[in-house]
């Protein structure tokens, strides 16, 4: 019952905000800023409430929705989710704290936001699959017009772009959903009685797992899907940028977890290989273009391609290590993606008014502060040691290299992707604030440099000590995960059992 006020919150202060003058946006700001504080407040309850032992769903509330096809409004919170309304929440505070400084129709665009966070809480919590179906399109739409209003650049044509890509994943998905309720004959939408009643035919769930799971996908990311991520990602303001890369993409990812592979385990035992080598251009792919961007936002955009590589090489694994690892970087890249578009596209383009690394003139002269911050970030989220970045990625190269149906060629690829990371984070970190550029009165516009205010001081420093909590203890969040794994993790053993013998 409590985890579902995070989304009646969201909506809430949606309203409240959409109502108000926009001449009021000082008020206006402060309502969304409780809003988003007040939605973390209750994740955290329903965090230290959780029975750790039990992988099943807590805090469930049910109720008829539409009977006559069996779709209810179904909520619940297990393992799984539980550590994406936490960075949901944590993110979601972070971004409005990043653009405190926003004045234009505020209403709106607090309004919008917080629906788009209403809309992720939904659908991490839905247990009903029509209802997720909806809470993810609710969650898709309010970002169109987030950046076609207040975006930047090609904000149309990136807006527009991100909306096709978006819609026409969630036609595979809801054609897949619509496949799995007439197929199984139980007339439920109810995705744990689906699971674990349904019975698809093979051939039913390889056709169907690759439906469902690209429909998701899309939205996670994944090569050749990916190019809406970094055209978004540059064109958004700051706090759609944060949301975008901190909780929207785990949207796709979630679902190809909790839907596709939860619902087609022969299917995703079927399509593992190629999902790895897929996750491995992302890993590479989105590493080697970073590396050449001269947009700094860029950067940012294709890292998080590259990142997001490592969830679904984590999914691919099919154990208990590889879903650990996909789940702890859905964490880990929320906070640290959320942290650097913080970074860049809310403190440095502040600031300096401009995003291309060339314009750059030695930062560190007169952003000392923002320099060293984003260091430690930019170090966190190559995989440092200590940091959440670290961790996720270990665990997802353990499950390639316990995975059989995985080769080695998978893992040398993967950790070709890290030294990659470790290349794009250091040149662009030198390009930014220690490189002189070569005309310093054409290229050096002037601009105050004022030190980081107090907001973005502390929206940095949550989700960087967010990763540094899970990265020197990552039972925090494994003693919740791993009990919700075992029922998916055996329903692939026994579907694959049953297939190949």
């Amino acid at each position: 019952m409590l985890a579902i006020l995070t989304v009646v919150i969201s909506y809430l202060g949606a309203f409240v905000v959409a109502c108000t003058p926009p001449s009021r946006w000082r008020e206006i700001r402060w309502v969304a800023l409780i809003t988003t504080i007040l939605g973390l407040a209750t994740a955290v309850c329903c965090a230290t409430r959780r029975d750790a032992a039990d992988g099943g769903f807590q805090d469930v509330l049910r109720y008829d929705w539409i009977p006559s096809i069996g779709a209810s409004f179904h909520f619940g919170v297990d393992g799984i989710s539980l550590p994406l309304i936490l960075v949901t929440g944590i993110v979601a505070v972070c971004a409005v704290l990043t653009s405190w400084r926003m004045e234009t129709r505020a209403n709106e665009f607090y309004a919008y936001i917080l629906a788009l966070i209403g809309g992720v809480y939904g659908t991490f919590l839905s247990m009903d699959l029509f209802l997720l179906f909806v809470f993810y399109e609710i969650a898709i739409i309010p970002k169109y017009f987030i950046i076609a209003i207040w975006g930047s650049g090609r904000k149309g044509y990136a807006a527009m772009k991100l909306a096709l890509y978006s819609f026409g994943g969630s036609a595979l998905v809801l054609f897949g959903i619509l496949a799995v309720y007439f197929a199984s004959g139980l007339e439920t939408f109810d995705m744990v009685r689906l699971m674990n009643e349904g019975d698809f035919s093979p051939e039913f769930q390889v056709v169907f797992f690759a439906v469902t799971f690209i429909g998701f996908a899309v939205l996670a990311g994944m090569w050749p899907f990916h190019t809406w991520a970094p055209t978004g990602h540059a064109a958004a303001p700051v706090a759609a940028s944060m949301l975008l890369a901190g909780v929207v993409m785990k949207l796709g990812a979630y679902g190809c977890l909790r839907v596709a592979i939860g619902l087609f385990p022969w299917g995703a035992y079927y399509w593992a290989p190629t999902i790895a080598w897929l996750a491995v251009i992302n890993i590479v792919y989105g590493a080697l273009v970073a590396l050449n961007q001269k947009d700094f936002k860029y950067v940012i955009g294709y890292s998080s391609v590259s990142h997001m590589g490592f969830v679904l090489l984590g999914l691919a694994t099919l154990n208990l290590e590889g879903f650990d690892g996909a789940v702890l970087q859905m964490f880990s890249h929320g906070v640290l993606g959320a942290a650097l578009f913080a970074l860049v596209g809310g403190v440095i383009y502040v600031r300096t008014h401009t995003r291309k690394l060339d314009h750059f003139h030695r930062l560190i002269d007169r952003m000392p502060g923002v320099t060293w911050v984003f260091v430690v970030t930019g170090l966190a989220s190559m995989g440092l040691p200590g940091f959440s970045g670290f961790i996720a990625e270990l665990y997802a190269l353990i499950g390639v290299w316990k995975a059989e149906h995985l080769g080695a060629p998978i893992l040398l690829l993967a950790g070709l992707g890290i030294l990659l990371a470790f290349g794009y984070v250091l040149v662009k970190t030198h390009e930014a604030f220690f490189r002189k550029s070569e005309n310093t009165e054409e290229n050096d516009p002037p601009t105050s440099y004022e030190p980081m205010t107090c907001a973005e001081k502390t929206a940095c420093g949550i989700l960087l000590g967010c990763s540094l909590v899970v990265g020197l203890y990552p039972d925090i969040l494994t003693q919740w995960i791993e009990p919700s794994l075992e029922p998916i993790l055996e329903n692939i053993g026994k579907e694959v059992l049953r297939w190949t013998t």
